[in-house]
């Protein structure tokens, strides 16, 4: 009997952690586009629903349900709602002894339509040599407006971004102030880094 019962409390448990997680990536996802005024009274009701009903593992069932609903609804129109359970941060600027660390070397261009990058371990004037004659081969040098010496590493789900010795501050600031205005697009477009 109490077999039965640690089992049921960590079934509801693991379902009302699914859709609490489920409702935050969501949250996040959704908080950093301009859509957000739209669902954020359904955000907010979910999350009520949630909190009221804490021992109600029905509750927590249609809520999750309502919330995959709308992530296949949103997948369908085009948007990655994976990456709302993922961040991309700027942390200032690293050393070359930054490979300790676990961060690797990053070569990055921006264009209007989307962002260049190359990453190995070269130092970073020859992951800049390789990525500018592969553009220039594509002839795609005219569209860049940023170009980036990085240290990079993923943290969990959080990707890392730190200067390096080669990048100036102001570039370094221009792409904080990027990332900080255009984090989904940095995100859909980072999220294969290795």
């Amino acid at each position: 009997m109490a077999a039965r019962i640690t089992d049921a409390l960590k079934n509801f448990s693991e379902h009302f952690r699914s859709a609490w997680l489920l409702l935050s990536d969501t949250t996040i996802y959704l908080s950093r586009t301009p859509e957000f005024y739209r669902y954020e009274k359904l955000l907010r009701d979910w999350r009520s629903r949630l909190q009221e009903n804490r021992n109600n593992i029905e509750v927590a069932r249609e809520v999750r349900a309502e919330i995959v609903a709308l992530r296949k609804g949103l997948r369908a129109q085009g948007w990655d709602v994976s990456l709302g359970s993922m961040d991309v941060q700027t942390v200032g600027f690293r050393s070359d002894d930054s490979v300790r660390y676990g961060f690797g070397r990053l070569v990055l261009y921006v264009s209007d339509e989307r962002i260049y990058y190359v990453t190995g371990q070269e130092n970073h004037v020859e992951l800049d040599s390789y990525l500018s004659s592969r553009l220039r081969a594509g002839g795609l040098t005219s569209s860049i407006r940023q170009r980036h010496f990085l240290w990079y590493r993923w943290l969990n789900r959080v990707i890392e971004l730190a200067g390096a010795d080669t990048e100036s501050k102001d570039a370094y600031e221009r792409l904080v102030e990027y990332v900080e205005t255009n984090k989904l697009f940095v995100l859909n477009q980072l999220k294969k880094l290795p």
